[in-house]
């Protein structure tokens, strides 16, 4: 999405934020096993909800007869509530859903899933720093930080929290001059590539250094302070009293921004217009005992340089890079920060499952938005927020197509989507102390998420699964715990949906006013296949006539064989109306 674009959107944000605090299937099918007596059996009220292990019912659930002479609405969602993915796994099962007593001429009709995975972001065929290339060599950088090689230091040396340990050494003096080593790939960083670079703005946290190399016109030296400015009195505050302390391991009590054309180069300029590009990142062996001597020995984040000419890939005017920074620096420092309390002040090697350290970083960038808000600005509250919007909008449009825990080696922007959604939605559930709780412990993934909510994490995803679906429904009340209580994602997602129609040239980012569009099966006729991915599910509505006879919905695997337990899977249902 162009800046012109989420520039446009900031009012609407703006004031949204001010005001709230697999494929469906028509054949027959397998024969199902006979449910007989077996069975869960559902009497629900209006607006109550139940989480149902298949394995403890033979896979059938009955509802209910329908007394009254309305129309009863259940949310019906074939769901995995888990799934180990932090030792490499990648867990995913079919599934089947259908009504005990299927008819031809009952069947649930084929409806294709609507997706938009594909789909490019404003600003011609770039999709920008958000695209492929930038989660992938995100996911690859994460996942060098849980290598074996990657032994741990004594918590002597560290900070828990708080201000930088007392410096032996002392920040660098403008104008200095150093070599670092840095990645050349976004599938390899060794063997590395040396580049100098001056230090050219340092701050009381940040020390800038630029590439000796970089491109003219570059960053003003007024840019470079303003960027400084802001990495050191708003954005390294935040994410250091949000997440935990940073390490000091150089002694010199600063986080070098290193702006490198390398980073530029990691990407050429034609993947770049196709598929975006790396705008910073954070390099884990920086940090290692075993290997920082190696690297750089320090704390440091990588950005790109401007190049207004596209001298070393695609072009980057010094206003793109003065707006997308900042956003990438509070993402990647979350990382840094996560790494830092898992790694190496506990001493545990014990870095934090992709999904959830992705969810924390997302969360950084619109918690520093919403710091802007509090001030007025909504042209930065915008730019720091919006990527998180699209991604969740992207998420919700097919939700079944995308794991919320993400396996190690994958990652797509839905895939981000949900990450933020569910870090959003537990914040929100469980207190803005949570993050910091999440990140300084020796505790990781699924096991984390239990230990600092209190709550058994099946029940958690449950909560949060239907919540994207009735926390602002209209016309209903959700439970408390079934609730985003700082977004109202209908209302933005159709003011973002207007805002779209009425652009020329269209966006063709937000296509329906709410992304999230369950499946209706009328008369209680539930015939649904598919896959599911770990944490996530498909969405229906199952509707019960008046006066209706109760009816029974078989959830199983393919030939009437049980989903497999590696998903955990669930049946969650809740009562609409």
């Amino acid at each position: 999405m162009s800046r012109q674009s989420r520039i446009a959107m900031s009012t609407v944000l703006g004031s949204i934020a001010l005001t709230a605090a697999c494929s469906g299937s028509s054949s027959a099918g397998p024969t199902l096993p006979s449910c007989g007596a077996h069975g869960s059996q559902l009497t629900l009220a209006v607006a109550q909800y139940r989480s149902v292990d298949p394995a403890s019912d033979s896979g059938c659930v009955t509802f209910a007869a329908n007394m009254a002479p309305d129309t009863v609405e259940y949310l019906v969602l074939p769901w995995s509530n888990g799934g180990n993915v932090s030792s490499g796994g990648n867990p995913s099962a079919p599934f089947v859903l259908q009504s005990a007593t299927p008819t031809a001429s009952a069947m649930f009709a084929q409806m294709g899933w609507q997706g938009i995975r594909g789909a490019k972001f404003a600003g011609g065929g770039a999709q920008g720093a958000r695209g492929p290339v930038a989660v992938a060599f995100d996911r690859f950088l994460r996942e060098t930080a849980r290598s074996p090689s990657f032994a741990t230091v004594g918590a002597a040396t560290l900070q828990s929290s708080g201000p930088a340990r007392a410096a032996t050494a002392g920040p660098p003096l403008v104008g200095t001059k150093r070599t670092f080593k840095v990645c050349a790939s976004v599938k390899s960083c060794t063997p590395p590539i040396s580049v100098g670079a001056v230090a050219k703005s340092v701050g009381a946290h940040i020390a800038i250094y630029v590439d000796t190399l970089a491109p003219s016109p570059g960053l003003s030296q007024s840019d470079l302070d303003s960027l400084r400015g802001v990495f050191d009195s708003r954005l390294y505050p935040l994410d250091t009293a949000t997440f935990g302390g940073v390490s000091d391991i150089d002694s010199n009590t600063v986080v070098i921004v290193l702006m490198t054309n390398a980073v530029n180069k990691l990407v050429t300029a034609s993947d770049c217009n196709a598929n975006g590009y790396v705008a910073g990142y954070f390099f884990p062996a920086d940090l290692d005992p075993q290997s920082a001597a190696s690297w750089n020995n320090g704390e440091i984040f990588y950005s790109i340089v401007a190049d207004s000419l596209g001298t070393l890939s695609c072009a980057h005017k010094p206003s793109e890079v003065n707006a997308i920074t900042p956003v990438t620096f509070t993402h990647e420092f979350q990382h840094m920060i996560n790494f830092v309390q898992h790694d190496l002040i506990r001493s545990c090697g014990c870095s934090e499952d992709g999904w959830l350290d992705e969810g924390l970083s997302k969360y950084a960038e619109e918690l520093a938005g919403r710091s802007f808000l509090a001030s007025g600005d909504t042209a930065a509250w915008v730019e720091f927020a919006i990527g998180d919007v699209v991604d969740a909008y992207q998420y919700l449009t097919a939700p079944q197509g995308s794991a919320l825990l993400i396996p190690l080696d994958q990652g797509t922007l839905p895939e981000v989507g949900a990450s933020w959604l569910f870090t959003r939605f537990i914040v929100d559930r469980f207190g803005s102390a949570l993050p910091g709780k999440l990140s300084r412990t020796s505790l990781f993934g699924i096991q984390n998420v239990q230990t600092q909510t209190g709550q058994a994490f099946d029940s958690t995803v449950t909560q949060w699964a239907l919540a994207n679906w009735v926390s602002d429904l209209p016309g209903f009340t959700a439970p408390a715990e079934l609730q985003y209580t700082t977004w109202h994602f209908r209302t933005t997602y159709r003011s973002l949906y207007v805002q779209d129609s009425v652009h020329i040239p269209r966006l063709h980012d937000f296509t329906v006013p709410y992304p999230l569009v369950p499946i209706i099966a009328a008369d209680n006729a539930v015939n649904l296949s598919g896959t599911l991915h770990a944490g996530s599910g498909a969405y229906l509505r199952v509707m019960q006539a008046p006066n209706g006879a109760a009816f029974t919905l078989h959830f199983g695997g393919p030939g009437g064989a049980a989903v497999s337990p590696a998903v955990v899977p669930r049946l969650n249902v809740l009562r609409i109306r």
